[in-house]
């Protein structure tokens, strides 16, 4: 078996009642889907719509999240078929280990790791831009240098977001169900953000300022940074900032906003009814959110012309400009708290990959241990909650944003490749949902996934390859030997 060998899906959903290894079941459809909307609407609308649109689609911007929903999408079909069949903590990770093999499944694990943790860890430095932002704007408070930094780094941490996290830290050890609600609450204030932005943003709408609705390629954008050429630009393919081009290039930048139907099948080991609610989840967030995040990007670049949109706080600024000044007061303090269970959720899959990777022995079962009292991996939880302050604290919003976007879509290429391979090998599994157009349609999931990949910068790709590196040393002086298969 070596390497490939696999864990049987009825092993899988075996060990999920293993004494002091049991999550506790409180989650339902509902639960989900405001898991998934908490999570997706997030830093990719709220601050990278500005960075998008500023500096490479322009007011196309709308196109480039209707790219990435469709990239989606595609994916989301072969989640929900995995969840409802494998309802099983993990995820990507528990799917591939079912379909593909042992290291397969190490090597997806450990890039879900990567795209969650730098996920959560974006999130906290936008959400420390808003933070700054409304303090001044608001109370006329200057946050000191020695506090918070636009652009961390060891000498001048951002120590605001590194704060934030270990706060939510405290919130998820608490337990599951207490998270739900906290984030149900926080997702309502979330919502009625947009729809502010949404309906008051209609009154001060120019079409003078959609026009050109695509810029054409090498335009003037709202930053006079250069913006990293992408794989395809570096292979010879004419491809730069606008255009058509751009569009795509921002699609692979706004695609971080989608990021967050996948924490859905993280949870489906927590849910009463996975096979029929996970599904759901996937698919009401993720159909709720793009027509939201459509909305949002035609009225923020109808309200300022695309080469004069704030990159840092593009909602609150659109409405600065335009005098709304208590709009843009109300849509800070939305952002700041809507943001925070964006945060929450990531950690939270972060560390349900890690506990299913702990139980199948792949890292020391000391990670996999469930507090009797509250339902939940408290020492897991723990410990990536400080991992990921310190990365929050000391790493740029723009290089965390391109490393979580290719490892998200990497997982995307497994888990499609996965649904093919675990429908040869078992076609005799109950599936509660079924992906249509198997295998034509999960190899279109698989190829948008790298087509979009190879939009991001070719350093993006380096780092990638750096860290499966790096994991595939860990599977070999480790997991390999000592996973549960390899015991057995």
């Amino acid at each position: 078996m070596g390497i490939f060998r696999t864990k049987s899906v009825e092993d899988a959903i075996a060990s999920t009642d293993e004494p002091g290894q049991r999550l506790k079941k409180t989650l339902g459809a509902w639960d989900l889907t405001v898991f998934g909307v908490g999570v997706i609407i997030g830093t990719g609308i709220f601050v990278l719509t500005g960075e998008a649109a500023g500096t490479r689609a322009g007011p196309a911007v709308s196109l480039s999240f209707v790219v990435s929903g469709i990239v989606c999408a595609l994916a989301a079909l072969c989640y929900a078929e995995f969840a409802s069949t494998v309802p099983v903590a993990g995820s990507a990770y528990t799917f591939s280990y079912a379909s593909l093999g042992e290291v397969v499944a190490w090597i997806i694990g450990w890039d879900l790791v990567l795209e969650l943790a730098l996920g959560a860890a974006t999130v906290a430095v936008g959400w420390s831009g808003y933070a700054a932002d409304l303090l001044d704007q608001t109370l006329g408070l200057d946050v000191p240098g020695w506090l918070y930094s636009d652009s961390p780094g060891p000498t001048q941490p951002n120590l605001i977001a590194a704060a934030v996290i270990l706060a939510l830290t405290a919130v998820l050890c608490v337990g599951s169900k207490t998270s739900a609600r906290f984030n149900a609450v926080v997702v309502c204030v979330k919502l009625a953000v947009v729809a502010v932005v949404i309906v008051a943003g209609l009154f001060f709408v120019k079409t003078s300022n959609w026009s050109p609705f695509v810029p054409p390629t090498g335009s003037a954008g709202a930053s006079a940074a250069p913006v990293a050429p992408s794989l395809w630009a570096d292979l010879g393919v004419p491809l730069g900032t606008f255009g058509i081009g751009g569009v795509f290039t921002a699609s692979a930048l706004v695609f971080f906003a989608f990021i967050g139907f996948d924490i859905v099948a993280t949870a489906a080991e927590e849910t009463k009814n996975p096979q029929r609610d996970v599904p759901r989840g996937i698919f009401g967030s993720l159909a709720i959110c793009t027509v939201l995040y459509v909305l949002v990007s035609l009225v923020i670049t109808g309200m300022v012309r695309y080469d004069r949109i704030s990159v840092e706080a593009p909602l609150a600024n659109a409405f600065r400009d335009v005098g709304a000044d208590l709009v843009a007061t109300l849509i800070s303090v939305g952002t700041v708290a809507g943001l925070l269970t964006v945060m929450m959720i990531l950690m939270l899959g972060q560390n349900r990959v890690l506990f299913a990777m702990a139980r199948d022995r792949l890292i020391p079962a000391w990670f996999s241990q469930v507090s009797p009292r509250r339902g939940v991996p408290v020492r897991t939880t723990v410990v990536t909650g400080v991992v990921v302050a310190v990365v929050a604290a000391l790493t740029p919003i723009s290089d965390l944003a391109e490393m979580v976007n290719i490892g998200t879509l990497f997982a995307f290429v497994l888990v499609s490749i996965g649904v093919i391979v675990l429908r040869r090998t078992r076609p005799d599994l109950p599936r509660a949902f079924r992906m249509p157009g198997v295998p034509v349609l999960p190899v279109v999931s698989a190829v948008a996934a790298v087509v979009l990949m190879g939009f991001l910068p070719g350093i993006s790709w380096v780092r990638l390859g750096i860290w499966m590196v790096l994991g595939l040393l860990v599977y070999a002086a480790y997991g390999y030997r000592h996973s549960r298969l390899a015991r057995a």
